[in-house]
């Protein structure tokens, strides 16, 4: 799946960030999410899955984002 097939809920492409680098949070076409943060070593994630870390306030923007 390509970054452009991806609806960008949280950031704008300004500011301090940049366009691709903040974390982040998508939806997909078929409803679910992509997290963009900054890799976490918290605990080993299974095979195939990892693990990010991304402020409150990013999730809290993709939740007004979202309408919740």
């Amino acid at each position: 799946m390509a970054r452009e097939e991806l609806t960008r809920l949280t950031g704008n492409g300004s500011g301090e960030c940049g366009k691709d680098d903040c974390p982040n949070v998508y939806r997909t076409a078929s409803g679910s999410f992509v997290v963009q943060g900054d890799v976490s070593d918290v605990f080993a994630a299974p095979e195939g899955e990892g693990l990010v870390e991304i402020p409150e306030e990013t999730l809290r923007e993709a939740f007004r984002a979202l309408g919740w």
